[in-house]
Parts: structure tokens; C-alpha cells; sequence
């Protein structure tokens, strides 16, 4: 990067961390560090839930899989305006009327401790290891450009944050994601003008689409009903809307988020205006990855996007035979762009005839395109010893090689700042839940104010470490933004479903649910390993096998009743 670049990532990144801690900077009282006091307005709460999902694997993972699968993830939130509908009438008048700190606070009062033990231990599994993804995701991006160490740029994205979630705690984390989402929303639209602007004179951003589209990238809406299908509208209606329900109705990174409003109007009008804002905003992410592959169709990309893997196997004993793969594709694609300035061309004057010809051609030697990747990938593991997947990358190397001296900088500081945002809210919900439903509830009772402050600074800071630690090994998980949604699918079903017995199914016990809870999450982890299904659909499944082995064991091993929430 350009010293200018230096300076521009450099401002940003200090700007939006002394903001946060500036605006913190009072006396910390327990409410204060966990809550932010309760005192903040709906945009606050709304961007605060939009920075805290939209980490840097949105916009680093995001665009490469537009590139490579087309834009059908989209139809993954479509059931979030849904959920949160639901989480408007259930959810929030629940949380707000028993003045809870964690989701996981009312399964006591509904069930028991063992119960909120249960849901509270699965939570902190499955976020403390889908933050160490978060982490690992910017982690990438200096790696590639400095050439650092992966163990210590993941020591540093990690650190950084911790350094202003354990001073300033939830206000902290709420000031700086208002400044945050401003940054990268500025970012993203920068990003796609230029790519635009990099598009030969002739061709215009509805060329591109067209283009793309023509080449199976503007993929939006699949109608099918396919349980193997990841991607389709029933998916993301039905197992997106479970995803989504569980995600922000019982995840405490969320939740957290939501119950800093000052009033619970507040609270729902911000989930509302998430539910509104997070699917447009996830369409023009993707949108920016088709317009990265249309502008590819013009110009050579690399034959591998991770140049720091590129870069080891030419030292290596396979650098001639990836240098003969690299000379075959730079032929093929030169043998591509005619065919591609044809189709554009029958695409504008409807030329089906020639449209269907030179859309073939291209299919062609797409596939002489996918083969060569596919031989280069072989030649990069075995110089590199491990599985290969540059989906991460195929962004990133585009704003590195032709963005402009500045808008490099603005672009890392937009993916870091996103990493920043989600990790924080990690950090803070994982101290929340350890101190709340652990060390306030099982081990120190009756202490003050000023211990359980403490106590949060040192759970931030256990959590920073731990995520840190896992996210050394992010690497090998392919598509991130896939990998963090599956590894979500894994839990968020079973405790959505303990969370809908204890709205809904007032005759269930504790013992039941906790049994029907332990049964479900094995089913669900079975289906996952055997590929029983799509990711999406274990959110469903999780939630319908609790609220059945629940009913069972209820029904065979009935409790004595007791005084509910």
C-alpha cells in the first residue's frame, strides 16, 4: 500500500476506536457496561444490530461468493423481516418486562438453573467460536498486503478491540458502530462506482449486469423446493427465518444490541428498521462481487486470488508447471474477451440468436477456465501442504491491484471497521453471559457494582484470548461467510426451540426441555456430518425435534407444575 493509503486506514481506525472510549469515559456501573445504560435511540440500536451481524466476513466473503455462485445468498434473509416481527410482539415485551441483563436470565425464572446453564453454555460455544472467524477475516487482509505472520495479525485485529470493549463495555461498542456503519456504507458505494468506472468505455453498468446475468451470476430468485439446495427462496424463508429468529432472539450479541434502547418502542423500532435495511444492503454487497465478475470478463484475472500462496509455490518445485497453467489461462481468457464483447453487444440490440451462440461459447471455456483453477489448486496444496480456497480473497485482490491510491486505505479501514464492529459486540456479549449467568448467578451472589465491572473487564478479556486462539485456525473452513451461517445452524434451532417451549408450551417442565434440548442438539449435529440436509434447514430442525422430545418426555415423565415466568 501507498503511505497515503497508510494514513487514510491509519486516521479512521483511530478515530472510531478514541470516539468509543471517549464517549465511555464515565464511571461504569454494571447496567452501564453491559446495557449502555438503556439510554440509546432506535437509529442507534438499528445500526448497532446491522454492524454487529455485518462483520468482516460480509464484506470480504460476500462479494467472492457473488463472484463465484452468483447473488442466490441473498434469498438467506428473507426470512428476517419475519423474525423480526416476531421478535417485536414476543421477544422484547418479554426481556423488557423482567429487566433482564442476558436472554438467558428468564429460562431460569420459566425453568430452572440447569436449563439457563444449558442454553447459556451452548451460546458460549457457538459464539465464542464464530468470533474467532470474525477475527480471522481482517486477519487476511494484512496478512496479504504486509506479508505478516497469520498468528500475529491475528493477534492484533483481536487486541485491538479488546482494547476498547474492556475500557469503555457496551457504550463503547454502541458510539463507535454508529461510526462504523457511516465508514463502510461510505466504503461499499466507492467500491462499486469504481468497478463500474473501471469497465471499458463501451460498456455500461447495465452491460455488466447483463453480462453477468447472461453468465449465471444475477442468480436472485429459485423458486424450487430442494432440501439440498442451500439457496432458494423456501430455505430462506423458512430455515432463514429460524436462523434469523434464534440469531437475534436468544444470541446474546444481539440481544444486548437490541436492550441498550431507551425505551422498549425504541428497542422494537430499531429491530424493525434492521428487518427493512439488512436485505438492500446485503443485495448491493453482492451486487459489488457480480460487478467484480463482470469486470473480470473484460480484463484477465488471476488465475489464483491468495498472491501470498501464489507467490510461495513459485519458489517452489511446482513453479514451472504454475507458470504453463498461468500462460494457458491468460490464452483462454485472451480467447474469451471477443466472445464476451460480442454477447454484450447481441444483449443490447436482443439478438437472441447471437446472444445463445456466444453465450455458449463462453460456457465453453468457462469450463477450460474452472479446469485450469482446478489443476492450480492442486499444484498450490501441494506446495502449501494444506487445502486451497481463495473465495476470500477475490475482493480483497481486486481493491489491491486497481482501486486508486487512498480508496485502498478507505477499503481495509471499511473491511476492518467491520470486523471491529461484530467482534466487539462478541466480546461484550460473551462477558455479559459469563458474568450474568455464571459468575453473578453461581459463584459471587452478592458482591457490588465494582466487582462484577471487574469481572466483566477480566471475562472480555478471557474471550479476546479465546477467540483469538480460534480463529488460528479459520483458515481451513473455505467460504466464511458459509462457515460462520453453518456453524450458527448448528446450535441457534435448539435454542430457539428451549426459548419457544418457554413462550408457548406453558404444561412443559424444565427437566423435559433440558432432556428434549440435549436429545435435539445430537440430532442436529448427526444431520450435519451425514449431510442429511442444507445448513439452513437444521435451524428448523433443531427447533421442531426440542419442542418434540420435549412434549414427549413430558408426556411419559411428567414434573410437578410450577410457577411460570
Amino acid at each position: 500500500m501507498n503511505y497515503l493509503d497508510w494514513i487514510v486506514l491509519s486516521l479512521t481506525l483511530i478515530f472510531v476506536v478514541c470516539y468509543g472510549i471517549y464517549r465511555s469515559r464515565q464511571k461504569q456501573t454494571v447496567d452501564s457496561f453491559l446495557l449502555a445504560g438503556q439510554s440509546m435511540p432506535w437509529y442507534h440500536v438499528t445500526l448497532s444490530l446491522m454492524a454487529t451481524q455485518a462483520s468482516a466476513i460480509t464484506f470480504l466473503s460476500a462479494p467472492g461468493q457473488a463472484y463465484t455462485d452468483g447473488m442466490r445468498f441473498v434469498q438467506f434473509y428473507f426470512g428476517l423481516p419475519l423474525a423480526m416481527v416476531v421478535l417485536c410482539i414476543t421477544f422484547v415485551p418479554k426481556f423488557s418486562k423482567l429487566k433482564v441483563f442476558t436472554a438467558y436470565e428468564f429460562l431460569e425464572s420459566r425453568f430452572d438453573l440447569r436449563t439457563r446453564g444449558l442454553t447459556a453454555f451452548l451460546f458460549l460455544l457457538q459464539r465464542g467460536l464464530s468470533t474467532g472467524l470474525s477475527i480471522y477475516a481482517p486477519s487476511l487482509i494484512l496478512s496479504a498486503i504486509l506479508g505478516w505472520d497469520i498468528t500475529w495479525t491475528n493477534i492484533i485485529s483481536g487486541g485491538i478491540v479488546m482494547l476498547y470493549t474492556v475500557a469503555g463495555g457496551s457504550q463503547a461498542v454502541s458510539h463507535t458502530h454508529l461510526q462504523q456503519m457511516g465508514i463502510i456504507t461510505v466504503g461499499m458505494v466507492v467500491a462499486g462506482v469504481m468497478v463500474v468506472k473501471f469497465l471499458p468505455e463501451n460498456v455500461s453498468f447495465s452491460d455488466a449486469v447483463h453480462v453477468a446475468g447472461k453468465m449465471g451470476k444475477v442468480n436472485l430468485i429459485d423458486f424450487s423446493f430442494d432440501l439440498n439446495n442451500r439457496y432458494n427462496v423456501w430455505s430462506g424463508l423458512i430455515g432463514g427465518f429460524f436462523l434469523q429468529l434464534s440469531y437475534f432472539g436468544t444470541d446474546q450479541s444481539q440481544v444486548g444490541r437490541f436492550m441498550t434502547g431507551s425505551s422498549q418502542g425504541q428497542s422494537k423500532l430499531g429491530l424493525a428498521m434492521n428487518g427493512l435495511l439488512k436485505i438492500p444492503m446485503q443485495f448491493l454487497i453482492l451486487l459489488v462481487g457480480v460487478l467484480v465478475f463482470a469486470f473480470y470478463q473484460f480484463n484477465t484475472p488471476p488465475l489464483f486470488f491468495n498472491q501470498t500462496v501464489v507467490d510461495k509455490v513459485k519458489t517452489s518445485q511446482y513453479a514451472a508447471q504454475y507458470q504453463e497453467l498461468e500462460r494457458k489461462h491468460e490464452q483462454v481468457q485472451g480467447e474469451k474477451r471477443p466472445y464476451v464483447m460480442q454477447l454484450t453487444k447481441a444483449l443490447r440490440e436482443d439478438d437472441h440468436k447471437a446472444i445463445r451462440e456466444n453465450g455458449d461459447m463462453l460456457a465453453a471455456m468457462d469450463k477450460k477456465v474452472n479446469d485450469l483453477r482446478a489443476d492450480a489448486k492442486t499444484l498450490l496444496s501441494k506446495a502449501d501442504g494444506s487445502d486451497i480456497n481463495d473465495v476470500n480473497y477475490i475482493f480483497l485482490r481486486f481493491v489491491i491491484d486497481y482501486l486508486p491510491v487512498g480508496m485502498v486505505g478507505l477499503l481495509i479501514a471499511v473491511i476492518l471497521l467491520a470486523s471491529m464492529g461484530s467482534v466487539a459486540s462478541a466480546y461484550n456479549s460473551l462477558a455479559s453471559c459469563t458474568v450474568v449467568d455464571i459468575y453473578k448467578r453461581m459463584i459471587r451472589k452478592d458482591s457490588d457494582d465494582r466487582d462484577y465491572v471487574k469481572a466483566s473487564r477480566w471475562a472480555t478479556f478471557f474471550w479476546g484470548v479465546f477467540c483469538i486462539f480460534v480463529a488460528q485456525y479459520a483458515s481451513r473452513l473455505g467460504s466464511m461467510i458459509e462457515a460462520v451461517n453453518i456453524l450458527g445452524s448448528l446450535f441457534y434451532g435448539v435454542i430457539l426451540g428451549i426459548f419457544l417451549v418457554a413462550f408457548y408450551f406453558r404444561k412443559i417442565g424444565s427437566r423435559a426441555v433440558f432432556w428434549g434440548s440435549v436429545l435435539g442438539e445430537i440430532f442436529v449435529v448427526i444431520s450435519y456430518m451425514t449431510e442429511l440436509t442444507a445448513f439452513l434447514w437444521l435451524n428448523l430442525i433443531g427447533c421442531v425435534l426440542v419442542i418434540t422430545f420435549a412434549w414427549i418426555i413430558e408426556s411419559i415423565w411428567p414434573e410437578p407444575a410450577r410457577q411460570s415466568a
